[in-house]
């Protein structure tokens, strides 16, 4: 498929969402005035360097206006980009609005990302402003600010928490003026954001009106009950930052924003705030559970949703004995959420597979000659959604990103079973292939992280000169205990998983690198310890 037939196929498909009703002529800009209007008095909080700063949807839409109006002074307007590289504080929420009340193009950028990372975003989104922060915990932004400025788009840097330097403007710089309302189309690209590119360079997905607003319909389906309080720490740089923070401003749910993860702090914000629901990875579950006195303090969290990744046994039987319910979905930057199983389905749809598709949304499990595999059989995952991305800012990636008749290859091996759930079990790229056999790196987590002597465990390919690749497990242990290869055959032995599955190659860390969103950098894992001489 070229290019052009791949814009020909998400224009087609846009025309189907119309439609189907999912989109309409509404803006993001009409959504949060009714949200400010409807929802105005409903609390939403941030914990800033461990500070609570309570607003209101009300609160912020005012806020944002005056931001917005002082973006219009330095000459933004419709189709303009303004990226943003806060981490999870008011300033962000009400930055995000008014980027968005300006008709602008927001591009949220993740607060860990360094200077190369953001440059490269910076050019290729041509953003003609950037806010950030003066520094977050060690590091400092303000360095920076000479490199970005030779950056030929860019004409303005706002710094939060600073005053006035040199080649910066301050916060409160922006306030003042008066707000112009905007026009943007529902079809006009709202949110550009960035891929995490850990194996290549990042890719600039871009996000409508319609399609974030979409996404926002299906997102009550996840949690369940009237009184729901959402602790959220995806970071606003992430697309599953995005809808979260967009969220209350738009529909009036109740939240609490962390701006960093911190366990305990975790706890304390569910036991006093009576939080119910939050998400992220087995690995800030594990954080939640390990800490002491959990039944008392984490009496009111009831629902804890995971990211496409599994969930053992025993944090499971944990967090069951804590009254947790976990469950499972699945999305991409591209389509934010295509599946999810919810918190009150049986416990091997919730913790077993990633759930069944969302409202409007369509998946298929296909062969490498584009036919649609049997139940159970695994294929690559292809979808269809009305909050599936219109394109990447690099037109030229858009033809390998769909198949011929139109669906978003997620680049994710998995399969369906008999009830049309969805079960992922490894990136393509993940993949070991050893000796011609392909072997799923996520079956032989599981397995890896059932042994007794491991918190958690990552496997990746290693090279080997007869096979191609092997099984490489990288661990961390539980204290005080030991793990050798021949142990690990042991477990692997009795687990009845095929013998070529069991790692050949083991290495122990003490913990594993990972990205702003918990997830295992696996591709660090691979460089630093099998591919180097």
């Amino acid at each position: 498929m070229s290019g052009t037939q791949a814009r020909s196929r998400l224009e087609h498909q846009r025309d189907r969402w119309y439609r189907e009703g999912w989109y309409s002529r509404r803006t993001l800009i009409d959504a949060l005035q009714q949200g400010a209007a409807e929802h105005g008095d409903t609390p939403v909080v941030f914990v800033t360097d461990g500070v609570e700063t309570a607003n209101t949807p009300a609160g912020i839409f005012r806020q944002s206006q005056q931001v917005a109006a002082g973006l219009q002074g330095l000459g933004v307007g419709l189709g303009d980009a303004v990226a943003v590289q806060l981490t999870n504080r008011l300033e962000c929420a009400v930055a995000f609005e008014a980027v968005l009340m300006c008709g602008a193009i927001l591009v949220p950028i993740v607060h860990i990302y360094g200077p190369h990372e953001v440059e490269f975003i910076l050019a290729e989104s041509q953003a003609k402003a950037l806010i950030m922060p003066a520094r977050y915990r060690s590091a400092s932004y303000l360095d920076r600010v000479g490199e970005f400025t030779k950056i030929p788009t860019l004409r303005h840097v706002v710094v939060v928490d600073a005053p006035p330097g040199d080649g910066y403007l301050s916060w409160p710089d922006l306030a003042g003026g008066r707000y112009r309302h905007a026009s943007p189309s529902a079809d006009d690209v709202a949110v550009l954001i960035y891929t995490s590119g850990t194996t290549s360079a990042p890719k600039g997905v871009q996000h409508s009106h319609n399609s974030i607003l979409a996404e926002q319909q299906t997102l009550p389906d996840l949690v369940t009950g009237d009184d729901v309080v959402q602790l959220v720490t995806f970071p606003p740089g992430h697309i599953a930052g995005v809808g979260s923070l967009l969220r209350p401003l738009i529909s009036g749910s109740r939240a609490v924003f962390m701006d960093g993860w911190d366990p305990a702090a975790a706890v304390d914000l569910i036991h006093r705030h009576r939080i119910t629901a939050t998400a992220g990875t087995p690995f800030h579950l594990e954080g939640l559970l390990d800490l002491g006195d959990t039944g008392q303090k984490l009496a009111t969290l009831r629902e804890f949703l995971v990211g496409a990744a599994t969930v053992t046994e025993e944090q499971g039987r944990r967090a069951a004995a804590a009254g947790i319910n976990t469950y499972r979905c699945y999305g991409s930057t591209e389509q934010p959420t295509i599946t999810s199983a919810r918190s009150y389905d049986p416990a091997p749809a919730r913790m077993g597979t990633d759930g069944l598709p969302m409202r409007g949304v369509s998946v298929r499990v296909i062969g490498p000659d584009g036919a649609e595999q049997p139940v159970g059989v695994d294929g690559e995952v292809v979808t269809q959604g009305p909050d599936q991305f219109i394109g990447y800012r690099d037109p030229a990636l858009d033809a390998e990103a769909f198949t011929a008749d139109g669906w978003l290859r997620t680049g994710d091996l998995g399969h369906l079973d008999a009830d049309g759930r969805l079960t992922v079990t490894d990136r393509i790229k993940d993949v070991i292939i050893r000796g011609g056999e392909t072997i799923s790196s996520g079956q032989v987590e599981d397995v890896l992280n059932a042994h007794p002597a491991v918190v958690e465990g990552a496997v990746v390919a290693a090279p080997h000169p007869r096979y191609g690749d092997v099984v490489a497990a990288v661990v961390v242990l539980k204290p005080g205990t030991a793990l050798d290869l021949d142990g690990l055959r042991d477990h692997f032995a009795a687990s009845g998983l095929a013998k070529q599955k069991t790692p050949e190659r083991l290495v122990i860390v003490d913990a594993l690198p990972r990205t702003s969103m918990g997830k295992v950098r696996k591709a660090e894992l691979r460089k630093e310890h099998f591919e180097n001489p």
